[in-house]
């Protein structure tokens, strides 16, 4: 997810120069393509290099800690909301299958796609040869690495999926401590959060600058292929997140019970508002109308709809893995099957984690796991950021139909009586 939502985690609100990170890039762009072959450009590519890497390193340096933070509170809350009767227990349901669909959509969707529709080639910038992660040789191999033997040493060598298997499961065993030790992690971990949010919003701030470097250093060895390769890229990674879009209508009608039509004039309202905000929590007041012209019952809609604003991305996973693995290919990076499922793990347990966030630091926050489980150098997503918003368009919209199609879906199935014991 990169597009806001909402959480009963209060983190801190960061303002993302997301605009003139897109403008950065554009001139980063032209400005070395239009210079290739001239006396300028090495010296100016002697300043860029460097300051594009220099910035690199600034945001991977907050990507573990965040997750770790985001990862922790969000998996309280859902064990949380979890115990809160049937209804919830349904919905949860729905959501931790959907997004393990949407996990495998994009591992498996994506490097199909990739073949059918290959990327334009380019070649990498002189200063991208960074490696991100480890390998994953074997079956074996793969399987020793899940739990690690120092979960520090693990986090100083960016094992990424070890560490998060651990944050996992440390924050399941929180839940089962009595409420005072609970509520005082919670709070450490909420603090984490907040504090390393201020620090990347402080580090995204550079981006205009950072992304203006590394599209020049790209667009210097690339030329004007680097813009057909991100143009490329977001046809690819929104088509990803037009199939939930396109699946939220047969789970409305044959898990919800409702007429297509129906189910396609009521949810279009809050596709528009989606459309214009980008933000499922500023589409929330219109999908609580879409399902009351359903005929969803109010007490199931008052209660699905922000659970499941708070807790459900339907195209995250996919969309997610989708990013990562086209910077591999950008990179020419090879990902083994091993690897790609090791991102896969990382992106359904992420995505549990990545709440309450401007769209610039989400879309960090929730790719940079991923990319280091699967050995996936950084500087592709440095880039990729700067033209997140578009493809967000399709995340937000995906998101919203699939909010409204699962609360039909629970409401036809959840009986008076259920309903009675969800409410607080």
């Amino acid at each position: 997810m990169t597009e806001s939502s909402s959480s009963a985690t209060r983190l801190p609100e960061i303002r993302v120069p997301g605009m003139l990170t897109l403008a950065g890039l554009v001139a980063g762009l032209i400005l070395g393509a239009a210079l290739r072959g001239t006396a300028v450009l090495d010296p100016l590519l002697a300043i860029a290099g460097p300051l594009g890497a220099f910035w690199l390193k600034a945001l991977k340096m907050t990507i573990l800690p965040l997750v770790i933070g985001l990862m922790f509170t969000g998996i309280v809350e859902t064990a949380a909301a979890a115990n809160a009767g049937a209804m919830a227990k349904r919905t949860l349901g729905l959501i931790v299958g959907t997004l393990a669909a949407s996990t495998v959509v994009g591992g498996v969707m994506m490097p199909l796609l990739i073949r059918l529709f290959p990327a334009p080639a380019i070649a990498m910038p002189a200063n991208a040869a960074e490696t991100a992660g480890t390998a994953l040789p074997g079956l074996g191999d793969f399987l020793a690495s899940l739990v690690p033997s120092n979960v520090v040493s693990a986090a100083a060598e960016d094992a990424m999926l070890p560490v998060i298997i651990f944050v996992a499961l440390f924050a399941l065993a929180t839940t089962r401590l009595a409420e005072a030790p609970r509520r005082h992690l919670a709070l450490l971990f909420e603090g984490l959060a907040g504090a390393m949010i201020v620090v990347i919003g402080w580090v995204l701030v550079a981006a205009p600058l950072g992304v203006f470097a590394l599209g020049l250093s790209l667009a210097a060895s690339s030329g004007l292929s680097a813009i057909g390769a991100l143009a490329h890229y977001i046809v690819l990674v929104a088509s990803l997140g037009a199939v939930f879009l396109l699946c939220g209508y047969p789970l409305a009608v044959l898990g919800g019970r409702k007429r297509l039509g129906a189910y396609a004039r009521a949810v279009l309202p809050a596709q528009v508002v989606a459309i214009s905000t980008q933000s499922s929590l500023a589409s929330l007041p219109a999908m609580l109308a879409s399902c009351r012209e359903l005929g969803v019952r109010a007490a199931t809609a008052e209660f699905v709809l922000p659970l499941a604003v708070t807790l459900f991305r339907a195209t995250s996973p996919a969309m997610n893995m989708g990013v990562v693995i086209y910077a591999a290919t950008l990179s020419g990076h090879h990902l083994t099957p091993l690897a790609i499922a090791a991102g896969g793990v990382v992106a359904f347990v992420t995505t549990f984690g990545t709440v309450s966030l401007p769209g610039t630091i989400s879309f960090i926050a929730s790719t940079g796991p991923i990319a280091a489980a699967m050995g996936v150098p950084l500087w592709p997503l440095g880039i990729l950021v700067a033209v997140e918003m578009l493809p967000d368009i399709m995340r937000t919209v995906g998101n919203v139909t699939m909010d409204v199609a699962v609360t039909s879906a629970v409401d036809a199935g959840v009986d008076g009586a259920a309903l009675d014991s969800a409410e607080p």
